[in-house]
């Protein structure tokens, strides 16, 4: 199933869409609708790992200082200064 909906576009932004559809052959519509659905995936991922992060920060799951210094000197990171 599927909707319409109207978007406001400029027009430096309008333009630049002609051109990727034209040069994709893929319809304005679908490269809309395409970057839509990747915007909404980024960004309910990008809430669902806040949330979790948020959850353990308040359930006190925090890395000991033991072992950031382990991962710091894995990766060879001294402190700046």
């Amino acid at each position: 199933m599927s909707t319409t909906m109207t978007v406001r576009l400029e027009d430096d932004i309008k333009d630049r869409l002609d051109v990727l559809a034209e040069a994709t052959h893929r319809s304005k519509s679908f490269l809309a609708a395409e970057a839509i659905r990747e915007f909404v995936e980024l960004n309910e991922w990008q809430i669902q790992e806040t949330r979790g992060a948020l959850a353990e920060a308040k359930a006190g799951d925090f890395a000991s200082d033991k072992d950031v210094q382990a991962l710091a000197k894995k990766w060879k990171v001294t402190r700046a200064g």
